[in-house]
C-alpha cells in the first residue's frame, strides 16, 4: 500500500513536549506534521500554569540564580539515586540547550518565576529555578489562538478564551510555541485527528495510521500524547480514576498502545504526577495546593498529614485516606483557603452537598458521618499548635514551601491559622492527579525500548507517553513539562544524527 502523506517527522501530541519536538524539527528545516486527538491543542500543558524546571540555562543566569547543572545534579542525585542516571545526565545536558534554542525564536522568551523546590535536600533552590513563559496577546497569534485549549475553569463549560485577556500560563507557552512552529513554513497541524497505529517496514517505524490515512515519517515519529489519566480500564489499580484526574478526556493512553501493539516495553504503571482534589459540583475535582488555612481529616475525624505539603507528596499522603474532608471556618470568609482548579462558588458546593456547613463542630460531625469527639479534639489540637506556632504532629509551616503560599499574619506560623470561628465548612477531598507518569520504556536519545532493551528504529517518545525518570518523586515545580521539552529535544536531534 502507498502513502497519503509524506513528512519527515510525525508527531503525536499537542503538549509542550511535542510542541517542542515539533518546533525543533520544524525549525531545523525538517517538514513536520502535529497529530493531535481532540480539537483543540495544548492537552494538560495547557491546563497547567507552565512552570518549566530546566536547570542551569540562560534563563536564570539573566536572573542572577544561584542554579546551575552542577546543583541541580546534586539535588537530583540526592532525591533519584544513581538508579536513572544516564536518564538525569541526559536532561540536565539538554535542558540549557533546548532553552537557548528555543529562545533564538522571537516568539518565545522566557522568565523566572519564584516557587521552591518541592524537597529538602542538597542543592535546592528555597525560591526556584523553575522559569515561565511571557503571556501572548492573543493578536500575535492571530486566528490560530483559537486551537489553543482555554484554561481549565473554561474550558471544562466550553467557554473558550477570554477574547480580553492574553494568553497566560501554558496556553502562552502552548501559544508560542505554535507561533513559532507555523512561522518556521515548514509545520503543518492537524487537530480531531488521532493517532490509531504504527506502520513498520523492514523493523522500522516508518509512518503512522492517523483519521484513516497512512502517514510517512521519512526521520521518525515522535510520540508525545499524555498519558492514560481517562482510562480507567488501563489506569487499573492506580489510585484516584478518571473521575478525579486534572487532564484533559483526550488521554486515553492511543500513543502508548499504539506502540505496545509493535512491541514496545512499558514500565511504571504504578505511578502518576498526584494532588490533592477538592470535589466540584458537576463530580469532577478541582487541583488543589497553597492551603492557605483549614486542616484535613479522613473519615476517623483525625489529620494524618501536614496539608501545606507540595501537592504532589500532600496527593501521596492522602493515598488511603479517602474521601477526606477540609475543615474550615468563616475566616475565609465562605472561600475554600485554597487555590482550586477550576473551582467553583461555594452557594453551588453547599446546594450540591460538596460542602457541609455547620454552627459547631458536633453537627458538622454528623452531617459527614464523622466521630463528634474525634473531630472536635482534631480541631482543638490543631488550634493549640496555631497559638504556640508549631505542629508536633506534621511539622506544618517549617519548610520553605510550606511558608511559600502561607497567608496567616496573626499568630506565631503563618501555616497554622486557628479553626474557631464558625460556622464551620467541611469541602470533600480526593486523590488527583496532574497526568499518569508510567508509559513507554526509553532510551536517552528517547528512542522507544522494546523488551529486549533495544531501540524500535523511528520511534521516540517524550512526557507523559513515557515512563519518567524521576520514579515516585515530583523535584519541583514543572519537571512533567521541563522533562518532556528536554526529551522531544534530543529525539529530534537523534533523528536529524542518524538519517
Amino acid at each position: 500500500m502507498g502513502w497519503d502523506d509524506t513528512f519527515d517527522v510525525v508527531v503525536a501530541g499537542s503538549g509542550a513536549g511535542a510542541m517542542t519536538g515539533a518546533l525543533v524539527a520544524a525549525a531545523s528545516g525538517l517538514r513536520t506534521l502535529i497529530l493531535e486527538k481532540t480539537d483543540l491543542l495544548g492537552g494538560t500543558s495547557a491546563y497547567s500554569g507552565a512552570s518549566i524546571w530546566l536547570p542551569g540555562t540562560q534563563v536564570q543566569e539573566r536572573a542572577r540564580l544561584d542554579d546551575s547543572t552542577e546543583n541541580a545534579r546534586t539535588y537530583l542525585r540526592a532525591l533519584l539515586g544513581d538508579e536513572n542516571e544516564a536518564h538525569r545526565e541526559a536532561f540536565l545536558e539538554a535542558a540549557p540547550q533546548v532553552v537557548e534554542f528555543l529562545e533564538r525564536d522571537p516568539a518565545i522568551e522566557f522568565k523566572w518565576s519564584p516557587f521552591p523546590d518541592y524537597y529538602a535536600a542538597p542543592g535546592r533552590l528555597d525560591l526556584g529555578r523553575s522559569f515561565m513563559p511571557l503571556d501572548l496577546p492573543i493578536a500575535e497569534l492571530g486566528e490560530s489562538a483559537a486551537l489553543v485549549r482555554p484554561p481549565v475553569e473554561r474550558d471544562r463549560p466550553g467557554l473558550g478564551h477570554d477574547p480580553d485577556q492574553p494568553l497566560g500560563g501554558g496556553r502562552a507557552l502552548i501559544g508560542r510555541l505554535l507561533l513559532a512552529f507555523l512561522n518556521s513554513g515548514n509545520g503543518t497541524v492537524r487537530t480531531g485527528t488521532a493517532l490509531t497505529g504504527l506502520i513498520v517496514e523492514g523493523g522500522r517505524v516508518t509512518g503512522v495510521e492517523a483519521g484513516g490515512t497512512r502517514i510517512r515519517a521519512a526521520r521518525g515519529v515522535l510520540l508525545a500524547a499524555g498519558g492514560y489519566e481517562n482510562d480507567d480500564a488501563m489506569r487499573g489499580d492506580l489510585p484516584g480514576g478518571a473521575a478525579w484526574t486534572m487532564a484533559p478526556g483526550g488521554n486515553t493512553g492511543d500513543a502508548i498502545g499504539a506502540a505496545v501493539r509493535i512491541g514496545a516495553a512499558t514500565a511504571q504503571f504504578d505511578q502518576a504526577w498526584w494532588c490533592p482534589g477538592s470535589v466540584d459540583p458537576d463530580g469532577r475535582a478541582s487541583f488543589t495546593l497553597g492551603f492557605r488555612g483549614g486542616l484535613m481529616v479522613d473519615g476517623t475525624g483525625r489529620r494524618f498529614f501536614n496539608e501545606s505539603l507540595p501537592y504532589d507528596q500532600a496527593g501521596r499522603a492522602m493515598n488511603g485516606h479517602v474521601p477526606a474532608h477540609l475543615i474550615f471556618d468563616s475566616r475565609s470568609k465562605g472561600r475554600l483557603p485554597a487555590i482550586a482548579l477550576p473551582g467553583a462558588a461555594a452557594a453551588d458546593h453547599l446546594e450540591a452537598g460538596t460542602w457541609v456547613k455547620a454552627g459547631t463542630l458536633p453537627e458538622l460531625a454528623g452531617k459527614l458521618n464523622l466521630p463528634a469527639d474525634a473531630l472536635t479534639a482534631t480541631v482543638e489540637r490543631f488550634n493549640g499548635f496555631a497559638e504556640k506556632g508549631v505542629d508536633e504532629d506534621f511539622h506544618r509551616g517549617e519548610d520553605p514551601y510550606d511558608l511559600f503560599f502561607a497567608a496567616g499574619n496573626d499568630g506565631p506560623n503563618p501555616c497554622l491559622v486557628p479553626v474557631d470561628r464558625p460556622p464551620y465548612y467541611a469541602a470533600r477531598m480526593v486523590l488527583s492527579d496532574l497526568g499518569t507518569k508510567g508509559g513507554l520504556r526509553t532510551d536517552t536519545e528517547s528512542r522507544v525500548l522494546d523488551a529486549s532493551g533495544a531501540a524500535i528504529p523511528g520511534l521516540y517518545a517524550a512526557g507523559n507517553t513515557t515512563a519518567s525518570f524521576t520514579g515516585p518523586f515530583y523535584p519541583g515545580p514543572g519537571i512533567p513539562i521541563g522533562s518532556g521539552m528536554a526529551f522531544a529535544y534530543r529525539a529530534v536531534q537523534d533523528m536529524k544524527e542518524s538519517a
